[in-house]
């Protein structure tokens, strides 16, 4: 959390979902909601790489937002499997978003999965950015031809073969960072640029 963070409670389909608001310092040029690692496993808004991703987007002049799934800090309900997470997602976008402006979306790993699912069902979206989404355990639909894709080479957690076998299909593009495992560790500065080029673009 930035000392520039704004804390916000937003209203969920299970209960108020606690969300940071990250402003950039001119004109904002939307809003960019950032969805979270799995909720089981330690995931939460705080996760380095999703702090990456708000950077990426205050950086490119984007309104950042967080939030916590259901269940995950000060945001109420339960794990739901996926099911509720998702509709966590559509209810901050709700919330958030500006009538008239663009909206980004972006997640990593589960995060990622809940992004691509929750963009099957808002086809005016600006931007969707999914960093080492959660295939092997997820169903990812298929997704817009300009969505971003960064995944490491070296993911122990979603193996690179299986973000391959769900883009082959559709000939998505996926940025890879060789040597690289899930966490992006030591490799955050690199990741935030790749995200910035991708949000100026």
């Amino acid at each position: 959390m930035s000392p520039s963070s704004r804390k916000a409670l937003l209203a969920g389909t299970a209960g108020q979902l606690e969300c940071l608001i990250d402003d950039p310092a001119g004109p904002s040029r939307g809003v960019a909601v950032l969805c979270h690692p799995h909720p089981q496993f330690g995931g939460t808004m705080d996760n380095k790489v999703v702090q990456t991703l708000a950077r990426a987007c205050v950086q490119s002049n984007w309104t950042a937002v967080r939030f916590n799934f259901r269940g995950v800090g000060r945001s109420e309900g339960l794990w739901d499997e996926g099911r509720g997470e998702l509709t966590d997602v559509l209810s901050v976008v709700d919330a958030c978003r500006e009538p008239g402006r663009p909206l980004v979306l972006a997640g990593f790993s589960f995060g990622a999965a809940m992004a691509a699912q929750a963009a099957a069902r808002l086809p005016d979206l600006h931007r969707l950015i999914l960093i080492g989404p959660a295939a092997s355990r997820f169903d990812l639909p298929s997704v817009r031809e300009d969505t971003l894709v960064v995944h490491g080479e070296r993911d122990d957690v979603v193996p690179m073969a299986a973000v391959l076998d769900w883009a082959r299909p559709q000939t998505l593009p996926i940025v890879v960072m060789p040597g690289v495992g899930h966490f992006f560790h030591g490799q955050l500065t690199r990741l935030k640029a790749i995200v910035a080029g991708a949000l100026a673009a």
